[in-house]
C-alpha cells in the first residue's frame, strides 16, 4: 500500500498466510489494530483490492495499525478455497499472530470479507471482542453473514449489482441496524473511494 508496508508470512491452518501490515506515522502510539478482510477470491478478490486498501488507509489515518491478508490459495497464501469455512480460520490465525495482548480491535470487510469479519467477531472470546465492525457491501445474499453489534458501520451502494441493497436491508431489518446507502454507487465504489474513506472517518469523529 505504501513503501513502509511490511509483508509477512504467518503460519495458518492450511499453510502460510500472506499478510500486509501498516503502522501509523513513526512516533505515533497506535490506538489499536484494524483487520481488513478482502472480497471473494473466486471472483478475483485479494488483499490489494481498492476498497480494502481504502479501508486500510482510513484506519491508518485514524491511528490504527492495519493488517490485510490473502485467504488460503490467494497470492502467496498456501492451501485452497474452502467456500468460506477455512477462510474464517485464516482470519483468526492472522489475529492470533498480529494482535497484541489486550489490544483494541476493529474488524472490517468488503463483500465476502464482510461475511468473514462478522463470523470472526463471533469467535472472539469475552474480554477480547472487537471495538467496532465496519462492513462495506457485505455479501448477505450469498453467505451467512452473522448478526452484528448495533454500533456496526454498514455502507452499501444504492445500485450494487453484486449484492442487491434489498438483501442487505433484509439482513439488517431484524437487527434494527442502520445502513448507510450511497446513492448511485455500485458494488466496487468506482470513482467514490474518497467518499467511502470519508464516511469511515466521519463515523469515528461522530462517535468520539
Amino acid at each position: 500500500m505504501n513503501p513502509r508496508t511490511e509483508k509477512r508470512l504467518i503460519t495458518g491452518p492450511a499453510g502460510e498466510i500472506e499478510c500486509a501490515l501498516d503502522a501509523p506515522a513513526e512516533g505515533t502510539a497506535p490506538r489499536g489494530l484494524a483487520l481488513v478482510c478482502h472480497p471473494n477470491p473466486v471472483q478475483g478478490g485479494t488483499m490489494d483490492n481498492k476498497v480494502v486498501q481504502t479501508l486500510a488507509r482510513a484506519f491508518l489515518q485514524l491511528g490504527y495499525r492495519t493488517a490485510r491478508f490473502n485467504y488460503r490459495g490467494v497470492g502467496r497464501s498456501q492451501g485452497a478455497w474452502d467456500e468460506g469455512r477455512g477462510e474464517i480460520d485464516d482470519a483468526m490465525a492472522v489475529l492470533n499472530e498480529v494482535r497484541e495482548p489486550g489490544e483494541t480491535l476493529v474488524l472490517a470487510g468488503f463483500s465476502f470479507g464482510g461475511y468473514i469479519a462478522s463470523q470472526a467477531a463471533l469467535r472472539l472470546p469475552e474480554g477480547a471482542k472487537a471495538e467496532r465492525l465496519v462492513l462495506v457491501g457485505p455479501a448477505t445474499s450469498r453467505f451467512d453473514t452473522a448478526a452484528v453489534p448495533p454500533d456496526t458501520l454498514v455502507i452499501h451502494g444504492e445500485v450494487d449489482d453484486v449484492v442487491p441493497l434489498s438483501a442487505v436491508l433484509d439482513w439488517a431489518r431484524p437487527q434494527v441496524l442502520p445502513v448507510v446507502v450511497v446513492p448511485g454507487v455500485g458494488h466496487f465504489f468506482h470513482g467514490q473511494l474518497p467518499l467511502l474513506k470519508s464516511l469511515v472517518l466521519s463515523h469515528w469523529a461522530a462517535s468520539a
